[in-house]
Order: C-alpha cells, then structure tokens, then sequence
C-alpha cells in the first residue's frame, strides 16, 4: 500500500481530467499489483474498483465549523491542494464541498506547492490579493513555502505539534478560533 501512495503522491498531477485520472488510477492499481502479490489473479477494473473501495477520507472534526464560521463572517476561501481532479467531488462526499468558495488542484493548474503559481491561482479565482489573503496548511516544505513565496501570509496547522520551528510563522493546533487571525474589517 505504502508503495502504491507513493506512486500517487508522485504522479497526481497527472489526474487533470477523467481519462487521465481514469489512467492514473490504472497505474496506481498496477503499482499495487507489483507490490501485493495476493491481488495478483484481479483483473484491472476490479483492482481499481477495490483500490478505490479502498479509500476513506474523513475531514478533521473542527474543519466545518471553521469553515461555516468563516463564511458567515463573508470570508471567501479556497481549498488548494496536490490533488488530482476527483477533490470536489470527495470535498463534497464529507460535506466541505458547500463551504468553500473555491477549489484549486495541481492537477488543473499544472503547478504543485510549493510553487506560488497553484496559490496565485486560488487568489485569481477569490479576487483576492496576495496581501490579504491568509493561507492555511499544514506543511512547512509545501503550504508555508508556497504561501511565503506568493506573498501571502502563512499559518501552520500542527495538530500534534511536531512540525519543525519555523520563525516568524503563526501556529495553531486546531482550526478553531482561526478566524480570530483575521484582519480586523476596515472601516473604510
């Protein structure tokens, strides 16, 4: 399995539509073959079925109330990820989907964090400049360094407060109270 996540880790980008992603997961599913040889007699279609059977994705308990608080205060936000293009339909499978106003994937942009272009992208979409944007992920090497490098302003998310120290980046260990980060409204 181990090596089967690797191979999609490597190569998500490469799911930007769904013949490529239909490819992908054929890879994928071959990768699996090589490695787990008691899957060996499942014929294509039905090792990707369960590959995919497989996968189980469950959101953080506290990322839809920081999300629905968010957009009752008008925040607009976006999800961007190294992702391939079946995102919004899992975002939408766990109920984060109707929450955000935006959702951006390497796949589709061609660029994967931590290059700027991915957040440059989500900024495009959100009609939000750099400056007052705020992005929050939860890896230094990827999300701050993309944020730092688009010129917006980085928080890590260290739920089990091991990421290395990184100065003068903000911390917090839960998305609840992230919206006490934000700028206070102008009055003009």
């Amino acid at each position: 399995m181990l090596a089967e996540m690797s191979y999609y880790k490597a190569h998500h980008h490469e799911g930007a539509d769904s013949g490529s992603l239909a490819e992908l997961r054929r890879r994928c599913a071959a990768v699996l073959r090589e490695h787990l040889p008691q899957v060996a007699d499942l014929a294509e279609d039905d090792l990707v079925e369960a590959l995919m059977a497989s996968l189980r994705f469950t959101p953080y308990p506290d990322a839809a109330p920081a999300l629905g608080r968010l957009r009752q205060l008008g925040v607009r936000t976006a999800v961007v990820s190294n992702w391939d293009v079946s995102l919004r339909s899992i975002l939408a499978e766990v109920g984060l989907g109707g929450l955000v106003d935006e959702i951006v994937v390497s796949a589709e942009v061609g660029a994967r964090k931590p290059d700027p272009a991915i957040v440059e992208a989500a900024l495009r979409r959100l009609r939000c400049p750099a400056r007052k944007a705020l992005m929050v992920g939860d890896s230094p090497e990827t999300d701050v360094a993309a944020a730092e490098a688009a010129g917006v302003r980085p928080v890590l998310v260290d739920r089990l407060g091991t990421a290395p120290e990184v100065s003068g980046i903000e911390r917090l260990s839960t998305l609840e109270g992230l919206d006490e980060l934000l700028p206070a409204p102008s009055s003009s």
